[in-house]
């Protein structure tokens, strides 16, 4: 379930790390990003209000940000809901327990039905810590994520941004995302995952902010929402 706030994320310790836990977060981001960048200025105008979307941390949001990897809203939205109508948003534990052949009633493709019971198994064994990467640095936090076969940076990010409330996470190679990039500075083509990720460093420790506000540009030009997933 979608919430605009989430209480149980604690703030790690550090100066370096920031968390984005509710609507006062990203405003303050957003301010600290237009001194950074002025040139953000015209494009938080246009955009409008961000949106803060977080989602609690465990197996269900990282299932959903899988179920969500390379296909269209409409798709994702569908083969979630036929995972979630079994007995509502899943565990670990109750994925792991699934007949073996379920994946084909819920739509997943091979690939994202061997990443999704790989992740069940080592969650629900205790291999893996899901909530405790909001309490790492990101770098580490994505390594330990993309170790998993199957979980590639894209996905890793999007938890990290959306589940974890890491402030300084920028998925460069969200197309969305390169496509507003290029909106907001008038560039002729998108740029590509490699230079926009050099480029994002410039709106860093806020670069999840920077993810918002010009996910926000996007839907205000073309008129349909941009995040990832949900």
């Amino acid at each position: 379930m979608l919430s605009s706030a989430t209480n149980s994320r604690r703030r790690p310790r550090g100066e370096a790390m920031r968390i984005i836990s509710n609507d006062a977060d990203v405003r303050e981001g957003l301010q600290a990003l237009l001194a950074l960048d002025p040139r953000l200025a015209p494009v938080a105008e246009e955009a409008g209000p961000l949106p803060l979307r977080l989602i609690e941390p465990g197996f269900a949001g990282l299932a959903h940000i899988v179920v969500s990897q390379s296909v269209s809203r409409a798709s994702a939205e569908a083969i979630w809901r036929r995972i979630c109508a079994r007995s509502g948003p899943p565990t670990a534990e109750a994925y792991a327990a699934l007949e073996p052949e379920a994946w084909r009633d819920f739509g997943l493709s091979t690939a994202k039905a061997d990443t999704l019971s790989r992740l069940a198994l080592a969650v629900a064994a205790g291999h893996f810590d899901l909530a405790g990467l909001g309490e790492r640095k990101p770098d580490e936090a994505l390594s330990s994520l993309t170790a998993i076969k199957g979980i590639g940076p894209w996905t890793a990010e999007v938890y990290l941004m959306f589940c974890c409330g890491h402030a300084d996470v920028f998925p460069s190679g969200d197309v969305a995302l390169q496509a507003a990039v290029a909106m907001a500075f008038d560039r002729p083509e998108r740029p590509q995952a490699k230079a926009l990720a050099a480029e994002a460093l410039l709106w860093s420790p806020w670069r999840s902010v920077a993810a918002r506000l010009f996910w926000a540009l996007y839907a205000a030009r073309l008129r349909r929402d941009a995040l990832p997933f949900g």
